[in-house]
């Protein structure tokens, strides 16, 4: 049996979690690879609205395993927070999650040490969500983190002040005040105990070597869907660097960041939105300054699920999404929010750039680090409703035509058509 990947292909906000949660009753076993949470994955489940953060997106099936791999970085806190939210739910993530011991811990000064580096950038700050996900990251390459596993160690406690008291004194050294920062309005001392009760909270969970489990599952012939977060365009080596996160976004992060060999991949479903959105800073060819862009923001509702954050909008950018299924290997296309553009006359599609005298149609070092003049084609919009429409052929034609043009620029099949908020707004082809 091999793995399947679900990833984004743009700046993240694709409407993974959404699809996970449509696809999980065909899988045994959701499992996150990377990221942290940084992530907003929303579903929408009986009209009720759910944002996940840490936690993979099939939990709200009982009888599946959900299991937050060794690639993830993980705040207790955070976490304890959103399995209470569940809670609330009448989801027990007790029943169906299990956590990798080899995933590492944010602490509560990598927050800190987030917040301090975004106020020194200024300008040009990365647009970070102040989550601690870079500095716990940086930590873990500079082989100097703390894991899911150390939690069961004696001197777990002791070790995390003592890296703490190291961060403190790294923001210190740029000459900031490490006391003039707060997490969540609190300080660091309240935040840490509470952090505490959290991390002894974790004890209660199936910790696990996670690369044994998936792959003796995948052995036993269990079908298994790994869940990605981010998307694409902000990954560590192949995004708009800097402005990107602190992991491996695209599918080959699934075989570090769960343990599995690359020829254990099976099919890779790469999801993009029928236009463009992103959060923070970075190059963003297509983005739209203007009355359409704004109304693609209200729209979409485009507002972080992690930040609160508005988004930056604009057109498709078919070079952009050429390069992320190159790099992914994607085999099924899913389209989401289409049903934003219902009312619009005329749909504009970026097919090039115009790059230093010549047109390109690729995504280069060069061309990353410098402004692109976008090259579009209009297209006549279906200025129709799709939302409630349950079979292909009740589609406006000029949507057809829509998703017939990507098709042919893409050069891949659009399998799975999401046309709205709710499970039940979606379309298998």
């Amino acid at each position: 049996m091999k793995i399947d990947i679900l990833l984004g292909l743009q700046w993240g906000d694709e409407g993974k979690g959404k699809i996970v949660d449509v696809l999980t009753p065909h899988y045994d076993v959701i499992a996150r690879f990377q990221g942290g949470p940084n992530a907003g994955h929303t579903l929408e489940i009986g009209g009720s609205r759910h944002v996940l953060h840490t936690i993979p997106s099939g939990i709200f099936h009982p009888d599946k395993i959900n299991v937050i791999g060794n690639g993830v970085v993980i705040d207790p806190l955070i976490l304890k927070k959103e399995i209470d939210k569940l809670k609330e739910k009448q989801v027990d993530a007790r029943q169906n999650l299990q956590i990798s011991k080899r995933a590492h811990l944010i602490l509560p000064s990598h927050r800190l040490l987030d917040a301090a580096s975004e106020l020194a950038m200024g300008e040009y700050k990365i647009g970070s969500t102040l989550k601690g996900i870079g500095p716990c990251y940086t930590d873990k390459t500079a082989r100097n983190g703390i894991r899911v596993g150390d939690i069961l160690a004696a001197d777990f406690r002791e070790k995390c002040l003592a890296h703490s008291r190291e961060h403190l004194r790294a923001i210190a050294s740029k000459g900031q005040n490490p006391d003039e920062f707060l997490i969540d309005g609190i300080t660091l001392s309240e935040y840490q105990a509470t952090w505490f009760e959290a991390a002894e909270y974790l004890k209660g969970f199936q910790l696990i070597d996670s690369e044994y489990f998936i792959n003796e599952a995948l052995n036993r012939g269990m079908r298994v869907l790994a869940e990605g977060a981010q998307g694409s365009l902000l990954d560590v080596d192949f995004g708009s660097y800097p402005f990107v996160t602190s992991s491996s976004t695209i599918a080959a992060g699934v075989c570090s960041g769960l343990g599995v060999a690359p020829n254990r991949i099976g099919k890779v479903y790469g999801i993009f939105k029928a236009y463009c959105t992103r959060v923070g800073s970075g190059p963003f060819p297509t983005e739209l300054l203007d009355e359409t862009g704004e109304k693609l923001r209200q729209n979409g509702k485009e507002f972080g699920s992690t930040t609160g954050r508005p988004r930056r909008c604009g057109w498709l950018d078919l070079p952009a999404l050429n390069y992320a299924v190159m790099l992914n290997g994607v085999t099924d296309l899913v389209i989401m929010k289409a049903d934003v553009m219902d009312y619009f006359e005329q749909i504009k599609v970026c097919t090039r750039y115009a790059f230093k005298g010549e047109f390109i149609d690729k995504i280069t070092f060069e061309s990353v680090s410098q402004p692109v003049d976008p090259q579009y084609e209009t297209l006549e919009g279906w200025n129709a409703s799709i939302r409630h429409l349950v079979a292909e052929n009740e589609l406006p034609q000029l949507f057809r035509d829509y998703i017939a043009y990507i098709e042919e620029h893409i050069k891949l099949p659009i399998s799975i058509l999401s046309l709205g908020p709710g499970r039940e707004h979606t379309l298998v082809r």
